[in-house]
């Protein structure tokens, strides 16, 4: 995890000024990977009980916009936001419980993958979601769908 002292270089080489609901959401960003608002307002507010939910989705759009963080949205799924930038990297929704993890480019160099018709678009990004059950989900499922002996008395 970055010291407060980074995360003022990091707000300061963005252009943006160092304040302290600024500071505290970028290190909930950073604490809680893939974490939607709600979750990102609760952890601030455990610092600054004050902060308005606007204040903080008026830095996460700050944020967003001077590239500190990545919003993402999972198809069915709420905003989230994550401190892991500038590389194009995907994600693994689990279709059970909703757990996100981060999956490196599939194949290739940025945009990772190519259209097979960009239609005249010069594409700088891909985004791909792969859907599965993570480790915890699948053993349930198959601890669930296993025959069950019955017992004879």
């Amino acid at each position: 995890m970055p010291s407060t002292v980074e995360y003022e270089n990091l707000l300061r080489d963005a252009e943006l000024r160092v304040t302290q609901p600024r500071l505290a959401v970028l290190d909930a960003v950073y604490e809680n990977p893939h974490a939607d608002t709600n979750s990102i307002i609760e952890t601030v507010r455990g610092d600054l009980p004050d902060v308005s939910h606007q204040a903080v989705y008026d830095v996460l759009k700050a944020f967003t916009d001077a590239g500190l963080v990545r919003h993402i949205q999972p198809p069915g799924s709420v905003a989230r936001y994550e401190s892991r930038v500038g590389d194009n990297h995907h994600h693994i929704v689990c279709r059970s419980c909703g757990a996100i993890a981060d999956v490196d480019c599939a194949v290739g160099h940025a945009p990772c993958l190519s259209a097979s018709n960009d239609h005249g678009f010069v594409i700088d990004e891909a985004e791909v979601v792969y859907r599965g059950l993570c480790p915890a989900c699948a053993t349930e499922s198959s601890s669930a769908q296993s025959p069950r002996k019955e017992s004879r008395v």
